[in-house]
């Protein structure tokens, strides 16, 4: 049976960046563009609006530019509006030469927020048209509204489709603006629109007011869409739009139909657009949430030791990731005895014994024990050596003060050798960080791993005694790893997490 294949368009540099909060630069646009088009294998990217700002359109422009050279301009799309020449004109400066034209896709928006008649906006529409033409400029058309248009103004939709098609529209892009409808009101409507016109090529945008995007997104496929549209992280409006990850795997699985996606791709292009758009993944996040392949019930990790019973077609392998089994309060014999055969230990069964016991202590107290964790717990409680520390941090003197650089002096101890530097940044880690980069550095000819995600966390109460916790992650000849640091003090929090990161790197 041959593969029937839908197209993917995502919006995350468009739709997501009306975000709350987001803006992205045109360097991260272009990086962020780059990798969808190359690593993901996005079918379709929509990257900007017309008419924006200066920033919009040099990133337009290297991104249309990088483009071309690489045969994928017509993959490359600008929202537009209703606005004579000036839209046009924008994507040919950018070197574009796909136009997004946005519409009005009910009556009430046409009326109340333009106040123009139908066969007035129709015309307008068309000037549009001609002169795209002019500028060998394509044209797909949102139907803006168009969830409320059809219920309440449907011979509106069927005139103006009509219209458009006769124009030569690529695509018509029926837009859930409010995030308002129900999945089977979703089936039904696209359903009627793709039976009334059977050889237009329709694709669905959706919102995700009610948390139902993903559903209603399968549900318009399931009725004739041909393709949906969609944002890495579900960013966008409001509540946000379809979230990527989630629709194309949905549809991969549970579907006769197919995307082209490299879903390998999926979570490092999630962890891309969580550090340029500032905003955190849940880690509970389908698919490219921290936790979503982690075991906590020992039960389970007992189930997938005796024959992968907890498992299904979601497995980490598939998306490029590791299955973990986490350390707490609910772990049992075979949660621990997944993180040591990880880990190569070996242990006796009353080492094993005392050492879940003591894992069990500390989740009684709300204290999960990192896998990164383990080694030190272990060397600590049996006394073994079994990770000594290679490298100790022996002293630390940290200024800040307001109107002050601050500064920071640090020792550290290899074997019997000591080392000391001092440096400046622009914070209190970022000058322990650099004073410690100039150790292995100009020291020791070394190179430390980089940085790649840093978070704190402070439990919520107000007690200014509370400890917190660091979780750092880092990066170094394609390898990652996250280490935790807790106490009171969040600098020291910090610093207790990278001299983990420094033994397991050492």
């Amino acid at each position: 049976m041959k593969m029937k294949y839908l197209e993917l368009l995502d919006t995350t540099l468009r739709d997501g960046e009306q975000m709350k909060g987001v803006s992205f630069t045109p360097r991260e646009k272009f990086a962020i563009a780059v990798i969808l088009l190359k690593e993901l294998n996005i079918d379709r990217l929509e990257i900007c609006s017309a008419r924006v700002s200066r920033g919009e359109l040099a990133a337009a422009k290297k991104i249309c530019r990088w483009a071309r050279k690489n045969a994928c301009l017509e993959k490359i799309e600008i929202l537009g509006f209703v606005d004579n020449e000036k839209s046009i004109d924008w994507v040919n400066q950018a070197g574009g030469a796909v136009l997004n034209l946005l519409v009005k896709g009910s009556l009430k928006h046409l009326q109340k927020q333009i106040g123009r008649t139908a066969s007035e906006h129709i015309s307008d529409i068309k000037a549009v048209f001609l002169l795209a033409k002019n500028k060998k400029i394509k044209i797909n058309v949102y139907l803006e509204d168009w969830s409320n248009g059809i219920k309440d103004s449907p011979s509106y939709v069927f005139e103006l489709t009509k219209n458009l098609i006769r124009f030569g529209a690529q695509r018509i892009m029926l837009a859930d603006t409010l995030g308002v409808l129900l999945p089977d009101e979703t089936h039904k409507y696209v359903k009627l629109m793709a039976g009334k016109f059977p050889n237009a090529h329709f694709d669905f945008h959706c919102h995700n007011d009610y948390g139902l995007a993903t559903a209603n997104s399968l549900r318009a496929i399931e009725a004739g869409a041909k393709g949906v549209h969609a944002t890495i992280n579900g960013l966008g409006e409001r509540a946000g739009n379809t979230h990527l990850a989630e629709i194309a795997v949905l549809v991969n699985d549970r579907t006769d139909f197919r995307f082209k996606i490299n879903e390998k791709f999926l979570a490092e292009a999630s962890k891309l657009v969580e550090r340029f758009s500032g905003i955190r993944v849940s880690v509970n996040k389908p698919i490219v949430g921290d936790n979503v392949f982690t075991q906590t019930a020992g039960i389970h990790a007992d189930g997938d030791e005796k024959g992968n019973l907890y498992t299904s077609k979601l497995s980490s392998e598939r998306f490029g990731r590791e299955k973990e089994y986490a350390l707490g309060k609910l772990s049992g014999r075979a949660s621990l005895e997944q993180n040591l055969k990880k880990m190569n230990i070996e242990l006796t069964k009353n080492e094993k014994k005392k050492v879940l016991d003591e894992i069990i202590e500390l989740g009684d107290r709300k204290h999960f024990v990192a896998t990164t964790d383990l080694p030190f717990l272990i060397s600590e409680l049996l006394g073994n050596n079994l990770f000594k520390k290679a490298i100790k941090i022996t002293n630390v003197k940290v200024s800040s003060g307001l109107n002050l650089t601050p500064l920071a002096a640090v020792s550290i101890k290899i074997g019997e050798k000591k080392y000391s530097a001092s440096a400046t940044g622009s914070g209190a880690y970022d000058a322990f960080m650099n004073a410690l980069k100039k150790i292995f550095t100009d020291q020791l000819g070394l190179k430390l791993p980089e940085l790649e995600d840093y978070e704190v966390s402070i439990p919520p109460g107000g007690r200014s005694d509370a400890l917190v916790e660091a979780k750092i992650s880092w990066r170094k000849n394609g390898k990652y790893l996250t280490t935790i640091g807790v106490d009171p003090d969040q600098v020291m929090a910090s610093i207790r997490a990278t001299e983990k990161m420094l033994n397991w790197f050492a």
